[in-house]
């Protein structure tokens, strides 16, 4: 992978551990972090998955590559 492409997995990677350690907090857990943290999570594999295939030349639209399949498959291969 690219440089830029470990930084941003680490990025999704830190924010996964942050939501989790948020949800598992005893005392005073903040949801709302955990959700904020999940979110960005998420939003980052998404985007890098697409900077991979695009670095790749792939073409991705949204009528032969729906964005859900998209981020499944990026969560599934970035923080499974």
């Amino acid at each position: 992978m690219q440089p830029l492409t470990l930084e941003w997995v680490a990025k999704a990677e830190g924010d996964f551990s942050t939501a989790g350690r948020e949800l598992r907090a005893r005392k005073a857990p903040n949801y709302d972090a955990a959700c904020f943290h999940a979110q960005q999570c998420f939003e980052t594999g998404c985007s890098n998955y697409t900077r991979f295939w695009r670095s790749l030349h792939a073409t991705l639209t949204s009528s032969t590559f729906p964005t859900s399949t998209l981020c499944y498959t990026a969560y599934h291969t970035y923080l499974a």
